[in-house]
């Protein structure tokens, strides 16, 4: 069978996306007020503004740095302009460095050494404007589907989700397996009550056992602190919806 094609933008990586952001992260959430007034008007920026990145054990800014440098290099993004406040845990330059060694197109600044906000949101609306210029010459070209990475995710789960969307969802998941692409979705507590069916379909054991210890310690780690997590699922749009426990929202997200 011929696999069909999808018209995409080529990174440096091999990548292939089908949007062409620019990307204007913060390092830290202090920055967050600066980074929404840089990509305020501009067609192809998108503010990536988050909680996080200073006043956090090692292992948390760990798990930021990766976040961050992640989405720098995800496919539909062109160009970053990464905002930090300059004092701050995360290390902007770690984050700086893990972008460019994909071979992105990266840019930095922090608002102290730019002098405050005020010359932060200048200096950072000139250089987003040199990527937009740049990045709205670049033309789609023919890619194939095997270069497609697939993110889904769940949201206001209802009745109707288990019996129309989701598996909707899942039949587009499996056509892009089967073209050669790749998928991924989260939240471990979508699991809960319905893993013993991801297991079956685990493609080895050694998988299947990263799947199980997953689940595990994410149960063990709510426990610990006192508290059960179908306390909070499903939540009260869930049950608004018409689902009644975790394991029938789990079900219908991955039956």
């Amino acid at each position: 069978m011929k696999v069909p094609t999808f018209l995409g933008y080529e990174r440096e990586d091999g990548t292939v996306g089908t949007r062409n952001y620019v990307a204007v992260i913060p390092t830290v959430f202090c920055a967050n007020e600066v980074i929404a007034d840089i990509a305020e008007g501009f067609t192809l920026c998108r503010p990536l503004l988050h909680n996080s990145g200073c006043g956090q054990l090692k292992p948390d800014l760990e798990m930021v740095t990766k976040t961050l440098i992640g989405l720098g290099l995800n496919p539909n993004v062109g160009a970053t302009l990464l905002v930090g406040l300059g004092c701050e845990s995360t290390d902007l330059q770690a984050v700086y460095e893990g972008i460019k060694s994909g071979g992105r197109w990266v840019e930095k600044l922090t608002i102290h050494g730019s002098g405050g906000m005020t010359n932060a949101v200048e200096e950072g609306r000139r250089i987003v404007s040199r990527m937009e210029e740049v990045l709205l010459k670049q033309k789609r070209t023919p890619h194939p589907t095997s270069k497609i990475r697939l993110g889904v995710k769940c949201g206001s789960s209802d009745t109707t989700s288990g019996i129309a969307a989701n598996p909707a969802a899942g039949k587009a998941v499996d056509i892009t397996l089967d073209w050669g692409g790749s998928a991924v979705f989260g939240e471990t507590p979508e699991f809960f009550g319905a893993e013993h069916i991801l297991l079956k379909r685990c493609a080895n054991d050694e998988v299947r056992q990263k799947l199980q210890r997953i689940v595990t310690q994410y149960e063990e780690r709510i426990l610990r602190v006192g508290v059960d997590l179908r306390g909070s699922q499903p939540t009260a749009g869930n049950i608004e919806g018409g689902l009644s426990t975790i394991e029938e929202k789990a079900l219908g997200a991955i039956v």
